[in-house]
């Protein structure tokens, strides 16, 4: 059997909010830790059948890139369930909510989520 090992490094200031969050993988080409400016981590109890859910941004994550990156997480979570359930109608209607979401949030044809996902779901 297979094991992968994904490794989370967070480094905090004195207040406890994030300044770097470094990710690393042993299934990755890339063997040194990456640096990213947000993550999510939703994990499933199955004991207690809730979810646990790490949500963490560094205190410099530009707020068009956390307004971007919450509109592909919402994308991808829709092709995540339609894979996991095939459930198609209910994910067209994520999908419409997901168009809402740009337009309220302003993400423009410039930098248009929606060009930047075709072909993605």
């Amino acid at each position: 059997m297979k094991k992968a090992e994904i490794k989370l490094t967070i480094q905090l200031d004195d207040q406890n909010i994030p300044e770097n969050i470094l990710w690393e993988s042993t299934d990755s080409q890339t063997k040194e830790a990456l640096p990213v400016k947000s993550m999510m981590l939703a994990l499933w109890d199955h004991n207690y059948k809730n979810s646990l859910r790490i949500d963490l941004w560094t205190k410099d994550m530009p707020v068009d890139e956390m307004k971007r990156f919450f509109y592909e997480t919402l994308q991808t979570m829709g092709d995540s369930f339609l894979r996991a359930t095939g459930e198609e109608a209910i994910v067209e209607d994520l999908r419409d909510y997901c168009a809402h979401f740009a337009e309220k949030m302003e993400l423009t044809e410039g930098n248009s989520p929606q060009s930047a996902l075709k072909g993605k779901s």
